[in-house]
């Protein structure tokens, strides 16, 4: 990466927009495609981008890096269509949550003289819109490139060197099947178990007793339905796996309720407070 190169992000929501902040802030030229030209102009106002569009293959044509951050199965559609735009040797990367049956899709389709070198933020807010993009959600946040064999050293240090540049806190390499597996449990079961807490009981007035455990449990059951449908189904198999190795686990919390187990239900609690000190932030 150098400043002399054009940026192009493809899908101007929440985290394509907080990409372009980060890539302006650090002085990268920076488009964008988005098929909501609200996006677009909101995103030029506030000098997110220099320019953009709701579809140019000029844009395409200009490009030295692409970032792609569109959902998995759009993003697929959308390399296959207009990688005949895309120059010859250019680095392309997205910010999907799922990389199995989609990197090797792509890779598959893709022209040989391109290289798509996955990778995934772990990121985000409980809103969505360029309007709400904020490069400062990367500072303490892991940054995961999910390689394979059709990647190149060359290509694994750009995604590197990008992630380095919007400043992610750290930075890890998995194959895309330990990607989807860890993703699986830290992500995708957690969402399915904020979702089940608030659809677990309807009663109107919880807002009017709730306590901050409540609200910290649940702050992610605020969910974009499209794009975390499509996230559950394309990682399915491990997702059950993972909720049916917690539902064993909220049942042994439940037999030792049951059964009066006072010392077995206080290992429970101290197991899960050692582990979570691992999660604290320095």
């Amino acid at each position: 990466m150098n400043q002399n190169q054009t940026i192009l992000i493809v899908g101007l929501g929440l985290i394509g927009g907080s990409y372009a902040k980060g890539l302006k802030e650090k002085g990268y030229a920076v488009t964008a495609i988005d098929v909501n030209q609200q996006s677009i102009d909101y995103a030029v106002e506030n000098h997110i981008i220099d320019s953009g569009a709701t579809n140019s293959i000029d844009f395409i044509r200009n490009a030295d890096v692409i970032i792609c951050a569109l959902y998995p199965t759009t993003m697929i559609h959308w390399m296959k269509e207009n990688q005949q735009f895309f120059k010859s040797g250019i680095f392309i990367t997205d910010v999907s949550g799922v990389k199995c049956n989609v990197v090797d899709v792509i890779q598959s389709n893709l022209r040989n003289d391109v290289e798509f070198i996955a990778s995934h933020p772990m990121a985000g807010k409980e809103v969505s819109g360029v309007q709400f993009s904020d490069s400062n959600i990367f500072k303490q946040a892991n940054f995961i490139i999910t390689p394979t064999e059709k990647n190149t050293e060359r290509g694994i240090a750009f995604a590197r060197e990008l992630a380095e540049t919007i400043q992610f806190n750290r930075i890890v390499t998995l194959s895309p099947q330990k990607h989807d597996e860890m993703i699986g449990y830290l992500s995708q079961l957690t969402h399915a178990i904020a979702v089940s807490l608030m659809n677990a009981n309807d009663n109107p007035h919880l807002k009017e007793y709730t306590g901050d455990s409540f609200r910290d449990l649940t702050r992610i059951a605020k969910i974009n339905e499209i794009m975390w449908s499509e996230l559950f189904f394309l990682n399915k198999d491990i997702l059950i796996s993972e909720i049916d190795s917690f539902q064993a686990e909220l049942s042994n919390l439940k037999y030792k309720l049951q059964n009066n187990d006072e010392k077995g239900l206080k290992q429970l609690f101290i197991q899960s407070t050692e582990r979570r000190k691992q999660f604290d932030k320095e």
